[in-house]
C-alpha cells in the first residue's frame, strides 16, 4: 500500500498571496499547492492538498483521513483558535499530525497564542511561510516512515 497524506487548509487560505500586508506571503494558494505536491512527490508519497472555508467540511476530511491517510498536516487558519469539532476529529485520527501556520502566531494578536489544534498535533511549524509548508511535509513523512510519534 502506498503512503498518502492529507494537507488541510482552513478559512481564507485560498486568498494567500492576495493579502496587502504580506503576512501570508506573495505566492498564490494554487502555487503553494503545486510546491507541496512537488515536495510530496520527491518523497514518493501521495498528497491530497485541500482548502475549505467551512468547519464541517474540514471535520469530514479529517474523518476521511482516518481511512485514507497515513498522516495529516493542518492549517486550520482562524478555526485554530476556536474549533472543538476540529480538535475532536483530530484526536480520533490514529497517525501523526503536523499543525502548520504561514505566520508566527506568537508574534501576532494574543488570541492567536492558544491553539485548539495543538493538543492533537505531534508537532507545530509556524512562521516560515511557504517553506514551513514544505518542511511540514518533510517532517510528516519522516514521522510516518519511522513511526516516531
Amino acid at each position: 500500500m502506498s503512503q498518502h497524506i492529507f494537507f488541510l487548509n482552513g478559512p481564507n487560505a485560498n486568498l494567500y498571496g492576495m493579502d496587502k500586508s504580506g503576512t501570508y506571503g506573495r505566492e498564490s494558494f494554487a502555487t503553494i499547492g503545486e510546491r507541496c505536491q512537488q515536495r510530496a512527490q520527491s518523497h514518493g508519497i501521495g498528497l491530497q492538498f485541500r482548502q475549505s472555508n467551512h468547519e464541517g467540511v474540514l471535520v469530514d476530511w479529517i474523518q476521511e483521513a482516518r481511512q485514507q491517510a497515513d498522516g495529516v498536516i493542518i492549517n486550520a487558519a482562524g478555526l485554530t483558535y476556536s474549533s472543538v469539532p476540529i480538535l475532536d476529529a483530530l484526536l480520533m485520527f490514529d497517525g501523526p499530525i503536523i499543525e502548520v501556520h504561514m505566520s508566527n502566531i506568537w508574534q501576532r494578536e494574543s488570541f492567536r497564542h492558544h491553539s485548539m489544534v495543538s493538543k492533537a498535533a505531534t508537532g507545530v511549524v509556524a512562521g516560515l511561510g511557504v517553506q514551513g509548508y514544505e518542511l511540514a511535509i518533510d517532517a510528516l513523512v519522516a514521522l510516518i516512515r519511522t513511526d516516531n510519534r
